[in-house]
């Protein structure tokens, strides 16, 4: 269910937008509503890591690594973003 709401735009604002409107050949408003839903989709959290991304870190101190026990919140950060840019 759409709700109607009333916003404050600076003239050459609502006049660049009317005119994207029109270069779309669709409503204001629905020009509105898209550009609100892309801006709240961007916004979303990225999903959580599968859960074998932490499997990851097993075995990580026979690395031969000798600074493991100081950062492995370094470590452990490194191996999701890695599993998380996939």
């Amino acid at each position: 269910m759409k709700t109607r709401t009333m916003i404050y735009l600076e003239k050459r604002e609502l006049h660049a937008l009317r005119e994207e409107a029109r270069s779309q050949r669709i409503s204001l408003a629905e020009l509105l509503r898209r550009v609100v839903k892309q801006y709240l989709d961007r916004r979303q959290l990225p999903p959580a890591p599968d859960a074998s991304a932490y499997l990851k870190i097993v075995a990580l101190g026979a690395s031969g690594q000798k600074e493991i026990a100081e950062r492995h919140d370094h470590y452990l950060g490194d191996a999701l973003r890695r599993e998380h840019a996939r």
